[in-house]
């Protein structure tokens, strides 16, 4: 028996949670693989036809209706939960593997607000060579006296854009990769255990016999 299944019920439907999420969040980036692969993966530069079906594949996304951001809020939130069930009141496994993988989680949660939205915003409103200012969202007035940093353009801008989902992509892994190291060492946890446990069992049957043998030879 897996040590999983001698979990409270909460803790098991925390594991299903994590994962779940989790795998949501990476079918997501990997269904917009194709569109960033020749950006960032590739030694020759995209045609502009490219761009513009890339640009008009994002503006799409932004301009989803708001159940879609909602849905994908609410599994974010459902990936949260799950960790904060686990480290309530842990044990040393799950301060080591659960401990990082919420690190990692709310690494890819930073990545998401600070580079993935705001590059949707960047693109729907089409000003890449505008800087961002202080107190100014991304797509803030320019104003040399108040500029923070060189602006990106249309390519560059695109390019971040793209390596944050591929940052975002790594980090979800390494959360799947920590959950599947709990997993393994819980595993061999429960089966040195039942071991353990069989060697005594073993141990406590044979004292027995040899104790009964000697009384039986005591009354012979």
């Amino acid at each position: 028996m897996s040590f999983v299944h001698l979990l409270p019920a909460p803790l098991r439907y925390a594991n299903d949670e994590r994962v779940l999420a989790t795998s949501f969040f990476l079918g997501i980036l990997f269904s917009l693989f194709p569109y960033d692969y020749p950006l960032i993966w590739t030694a020759t530069s995209p045609p502009e036809v490219y761009f513009q079906t890339l640009e008009t594949h994002l503006r799409f996304l932004h301009a989803s209706p708001p159940i879609v951001p909602r849905i994908l809020h609410i599994v974010m939130a459902v990936g949260l939960l799950g960790f904060f069930i686990k480290l309530y009141r842990p044990s040393e496994s799950n301060m080591l593997f659960d401990g990082a993988s919420l690190v990692l989680y709310m690494c890819g949660f930073v990545v998401y607000m600070a580079n993935i939205v705001s590059g949707l915003r960047v693109v729907t409103n089409g000003k890449y060579d505008v800087e961002i200012t202080r107190g100014e969202g991304p797509a803030g007035v320019k104003d040399g006296a108040q500029s923070e940093g060189k602006p990106l353009g249309r390519a560059d801008s695109l390019k971040v854009l793209a390596a944050s989902n591929t940052i975002l992509a790594l980090v979800l892994v390494g959360v799947l990769i920590l959950q599947a190291g709990q997993w393994y060492a819980e595993r061999k946890e429960s089966q040195e255990l039942e071991s353990t446990k069989g060697e005594k069992s073993v141990t406590t049957k044979g004292n027995g016999n040899t104790h009964k043998t000697n009384i039986a030879k005591k009354k012979a």
